[in-house]
This record gives C-alpha cells, structure tokens and sequence, in this order.
C-alpha cells in the first residue's frame, strides 16, 4: 500500500479532504458522520517472541509468558547475521501479541497489514490461519473481519520462517537474510464500500501520467472500489487534485455507478491539469496531491478515502544521449543501497532512513537503486520528496528454480512491487532481477515474461536488468534497458576501467541503451597504504586498503562521466553492509564497498571525492586523515577541492609550495614529514572565502 507519514502513527488518523468544494449532488457528511471512514492503528508494540518452531503457539491460550518482550520492527538476526559465522540462523521464529480493537470499528472491514517480514510469514487471529505470504519485502494484507472480536481480547499469532525456500526468490545473495517481522505492523479499518485492500498490497488508486507537458498534464485515475457488504449499493468516486500549498488543481466526480453485493467496481476517471508545475528531481521536486474518495450515491457521504503523492514528470532513455526528466537531460548519479543497519539489521527506523538521504544529499547523489529488493515505502516517499530517480527491482538474484511455483512468485513479487510503487513519481524503472548465474532457456524465458509483466503493468515506465555475465549475453535482451555490473580495478584487472569495454559495447550495438548498474572497491577505514605505491589487494583478501578504493572510485568516475551514452551509473554502494559469509576486508562478515561505514559515522575519502564531482558545495578535504600513525618520512598528501580557486598546504605552519588550481578536483603534493607530531592544513580560497582542513599524522622518531 502506498504508506504516507499518516500511516505510521499509533493512533487511528482520519485522511479528509476538508476545505475542498464539494460536487453538485454529493454533499459534504455531516457532523460525525463518516468522519471516520478509514482508521489505521499501529500494532508495533507489545509482542512475546520465541526463536524457534513452536508446534501449538497459534491457538489463543497458548502460555507465552516466557517468551522475549519485543517490538516491532524486529529481526532475530541482528547480531549473528553480520558477525561473519556464515552460519547465522535460518529458521522459524513466532510472534504473539494481544490487543482489544475499539468497540467503535465494529462494522467495519478489519485488515491487518504487514509492511515487511522475512521470508514466509503464516498469520493467525484467535485461531483462525488468515493466510500465507511468501515473499520477505513486499507489505501484504489479511481480511481479519471474521476473526477479530471488536471490544474484546485478541490474539494475533505469526510464524516466521527465513530459511531457504526453493520457490521463492530470491535463492541467494551476497547479504544477509534477516528473519523476522523487520517492519511495522498495523489494524486498518475501512467502510463495507471502499477501496479495495488486498490489490498485492498496493493502495487500490493508481495514477497512470498519459501526456504531462508545460501546457497541460493529463492524468488517468483508477480508483478499485469493493462493496464487501450485503446488499447493492450505489458508488460515486470524487477525485481532488491538491497543489503544494492545498489549492485545489482540479475535481473529477465519476457518475453513479450500481455495485451488487461482495462486488468489485474500477472506475477511471481523467483529470486535466493546466499549466502544471512539474516534478523535476533534484532541481524541483514538486508535488501534488491526489485524493480519491468512495461516495455512496444514495446518502453522499464519503465511505473511504486514499490520498497519495502526485509528481507530474515524463522520463526516457536515448541510446546516445542517456537520461532525459521532461525533455531536459539529467545525469545520473546513483549509488545502490541494502536497508540494513550495525547492530539491528533490517530493523530499522524512519529517523535513520532520513540519516541515510541527508549523506546522500551530502555527496550529490540523484539517482537510487533500491538493491536487491523491494524496500520501506518511507525510503520511496524521501526519494519523491528530494528528487531522486530511483530504479526499484525485485530479489531475482543469482538463480531461478525450474517450477511453476518459483515463476508465480517471482510474478507475484512483480506485482506487488509494481502496485505497491505506482504512485511514487521518483520511480523511473523497474528491474526485473539482477546477475543470473546461468543463460540458460529456464531463465531467459522467466526474464522474458517478467518484462511482459512490466509493460503489461506498467506501460509507462521502462524495465532494466543487471548482467554481470557479458555485454552480448541474452540475459540482457529482455528488459528495455540493458545494465551491467563491472568491477574493473577490483574484481576484474583487465582493463583499467569501464570505457574500454562501454565504448566496445556501444560500437557493437549501437541501439542499446546501456548503464553501469554497479562499481567500485573495498575499502578499510583502519588499513592504509601510500598512494603512490596503491596497488589491487588479491581478492579476496583481508587487507581492503581506503586509498585503493578511493583510486578505484576516481578512475572509474573519470571514465564514465565522459560518455554521455551511459544513462545511468550506480555505485557499489553507498553504505557498507552485512554478507554473514564473507571472510575478507578487516570486518569478517561485512562488505566493505560503502562509501560510508556500516554505522554511518565514517564518510570514507572516497566520499568526498563523488562530493567534489557531484555537488557545487565548497569545500577542500584531506584524504588519508585517519593513517595518523605514520612509519615512513617521504609521504604524498593528496586533497580533495571543490568551488575554490585555488588550494595550498603548511606542514607545521610552513609552506609546501606555491598554491594550485586544478580541473579534476584533485591535488597532491611529495612531502617529507618530520619526527613527531605534523599538522597538516588545507587552505582553499574562493573570492576572499578561505575554506580549510586539517589533519595531525604522526611519524615514530
């Protein structure tokens, strides 16, 4: 479902459209009286959880008391899921927990709603199984209406189990797989005649963008209504377009409509936007609001009501140009992103989700892949409200099986992904799974309906994939646009970078749209080596020296910024995260990629460098800041300037030189440090502004 703010308090919130005129023939409810037509009360606290398999625990008296206290968000594997074991636990967890609904939401259709629980979740209510989701990323629903007992008390039971499951995907990948229910869950109440609530879990009003340009924004509304109830009722859908500030753009009300007994009813509705002020990413990231209201014709009340985000925007792709945002080119610079964090793996808080936008607002960063997996809505709603361009992706990672069950999952993943995300105007392309150990006709033919799927779905935006096998493999034939997952430096020492090999690939097949969807290093914030002697660790290796990764980064930058056929480029990866069997770098259990460290209290150089080319941010840094305990005399300094005219060194107060300008953002300069303590300072200097740095290093005399 598409989660706005409103969505995460504990109370019941009323969404409403008050100020709005209302439409001849459907008057305002009176005083009272469908004031509250969709409630949503938080269901996070108070759980009893136990890690293993309990045969029984879903019957209502069951004996918890022994069981642990925990809230959600949780996961049983915040701990041994990153402390390089490889052997962190896969099992089955279960959840109790007790609550009276308000005597007030008797009547109503009683959803519960999970937002996130890895992997297969088995829910009960008072004894009663509502269901089965397969599937660890994805919110998903259960109609609780015949088992809950408004007024009284109530048991919810879930079973949880993150072992590996041979038709879900994905099968595996190079992190970990949390258990648990690792996001936040919730009771929503709605009116016998609403919004339908089980469309994959998605928000039941979908706005599809026909034509949006300076003049005019033409907008298809598709509200699904459902009478659940006994008898034919008469259905009205009033639609209201707000702008920024709370005017109201433009109101469409559909005519009567007759819906019979437990029926569904799609109604589409046009809305014409004049003169709209346009989503245009980071530049302006302009939003709407579209509010779409089930009115019962008879009595003109409002039933239900769902309000989401609108940003008015068209995005496509040139084979020679790249990525144009409402006919102006953008370039893409990505980053890629897990959702986990040190210490609490995927559950994690909305505060920290905004830790994670502002560093890369920090660094530059407009464009996200959400790898390797369908994440919060509060991360979607932050790349609307900052402007990012954002390629979601489903978890078809590594493998596929050959089974009808494994292909209706990675459908129904598909489509809640698709559904879930429709809304979010910062959503350009949707991935349909990431390097395939084979190419082989069992995975081109699921790939091939995946993309299907997605045109099918979703016509307005474009399907990519990401190959890791080869430029000409049919992997990447399927999805309108190809990517390519390329570690020249790290994995791959032959070449010295990408651009050889894009250029290749370019020349060879010259409509192809093609991105690198993933790059970069290691990199060890405690492990240092002099950059004029930086050379490729083995991999894999425990030593991930900073400098490397910073030489990978910069190289590899300086290759793809200059070929304007790339649409996209996407670093590997923004924070460091947790892969439980990995034994290499100083942190078993941990790939050490990021940009940032696991806990985000390290910006590493390489940072800097990407603030440097990606930000107008004035700014000189020093590199190497944290090798403070130097061995040998004869050093290079080596800085980072961004926005300044010219930049000079003093080692202990004394001059190194002339000051220098540069064009790559980069300075160096061969020093000799003196035994004992050396202050090092950086001075940048832009129209009369000095912007500094300074470091202290320390050379055993």
């Amino acid at each position: 479902m598409r989660r706005s703010r409103w969505l995460s308090v504990a109370l019941a919130v009323v969404l409403s459209v008050s100020g709005f005129a209302f439409a001849p023939g459907v008057s305002a409810a009176p005083d009272g009286a469908g004031a509250k037509a969709r409630e949503q009360v938080g269901l996070d606290a108070g759980w009893r959880f136990a890690r293993e398999d309990v045969p029984g625990a879903e019957a209502p008296g069951f004996p918890d008391t022994a069981w642990t206290h925990v809230v959600v968000p949780h996961t049983w594997n915040n701990l041994d899921g990153q402390d390089g074991g490889g052997d962190y636990y896969r099992g089955t967890g279960w959840y109790r927990k007790h609550f009276t609904p308000s005597p007030s939401l008797a009547g109503k259709q009683l959803w519960l709603q999970f937002d996130g629980v890895n992997t297969v979740a088995d829910v009960w209510v008072n004894g009663v199984h509502l269901g089965q989701h397969r599937g660890g990323y994805a919110t998903f629903r259960f109609d609780a209406t015949s088992a809950l007992r408004t007024g009284l008390d109530n048991v919810i039971a879930v079973r949880v189990d993150n072992s590996s499951q041979p038709d879900v995907a994905p099968l595996s990948a190079d992190y970990t797989f949390f258990g648990g229910i690792y996001r936040d869950v919730s009771l929503v109440a709605v009116d016998r005649l609403g919004v339908r609530m089980d469309d994959f879990g998605g928000p039941g009003v979908y706005l599809a963008q026909r034509s949006v340009t300076a003049e005019a924004a033409s907008v298809d509304v598709t509200t699904k209504a459902r009478n659940s109830g006994t008898t034919t009722r008469q259905v009205r859908v009033r639609t209201v377009v707000a702008d920024a500030s709370g005017k109201v753009a433009a109101t469409v009300l559909s005519p009567p409509q007759e819906v019979a007994a437990a029926a569904d009813a799609d109604v589409t509705q046009r809305v014409e936007i004049p003169k709209p002020h346009r989503w245009q990413g980071k530049a302006d990231p302009y939003l709407y609001r579209a509010t779409a209201e089930v009115v019962d014709a008879s009595s003109g009340q409002v039933t239900d009501s769902v309000s989401v985000s609108l940003g008015l925007r068209t995005s496509t792709v040139d084979a020679n140009t790249g990525f144009f945002l409402n006919g102006r080119h953008v370039a893409l610079h990505g980053v890629n992103a897990h959702q986990d964090r040190l210490d609490e793996g995927w559950a994690v808080a909305d505060r920290q989700r905004d830790q994670d936008f502002d560093l890369m607002d920090e660094m530059g960063v407009n464009a996200l892949r959400t790898a390797h997996y369908q994440q919060s809505q509060h991360v979607y709603d932050l790349a609307d409200q900052r402007g990012y361009v954002v390629w979601a992706e489903i978890p078809l990672v590594n493998g596929v099986t050959d089974s009808a069950a494994f292909r209706a999952n990675a459908a129904q993943q598909m489509s809640e992904l698709i559904r879930q995300n429709y809304n979010h105007p910062s959503i350009a392309f949707w991935g349909i799974g990431n390097e395939q150990a084979k190419s082989d006709a069992v995975t081109n033919d699921l790939l091939q309906a995946l993309a299907g799927q997605v045109k099918a779905e979703d016509p307005t935006r474009l399907s990519t994939y990401a190959n890791n096998r080869g430029g000409q493999d049919s992997v990447s034939d399927h999805a309108d646009l190809s990517a390519y997952n390329k570690y020249f430096g790290w994995y791959d020492l032959s070449a010295p970078g990408p651009g050889p090999w894009t250029d290749q690939l370019h020349a060879a097949d010259p409509g192809r749209r093609i991105a690198i969807s993933e790059y970069g290093a290691g990199g060890s914030i405690s492990q240092h080596v002099e950059n004029s002697t930086v050379k490729p660790p083995v991999i894999p290796s425990r030593t991930h020296p900073e400098e490397y990764e910073t030489l990978v980064q910069e190289n590899t930058w300086k290759q793809i910024e200059t070929r304007p056929y790339l649409w996209g480029t996407f670093v590997w990866n923004m924070f460091d995260f947790a892969s439980d069997g990995r034994t290499e770098g100083d942190t078993l259990g941990r790939n050490d990629k990021g940009l940032v460290t696991y806990d985000r209290q390290v910006r590493k150089d390489a940072f800097y460098w990407y603030k440097a080319n990606w930000t107008t941010t004035p700014f000189v840094y020093l590199t190497s800041r944290r090798w403070t305990d130097r061995t040998t005399a004869a050093t290079t300094v080596k800085a980072y300037g961004n926005g300044v005219d010219t930049v000079s060194l003093t080692i202990n107060g004394v001059a190194t030189g002339a000051p220098k300008a540069s064009a790559d953002h980069i300075y160096t300069w061969p020093v000799t440090l003196s035994p004992g303590a050396n202050v090092v300072k950086l001075t940048g200097v832009r129209g009369g502004h000095a912007y500094t740095d300074t470091v202290t290093w320390t050379l055993a005399g």
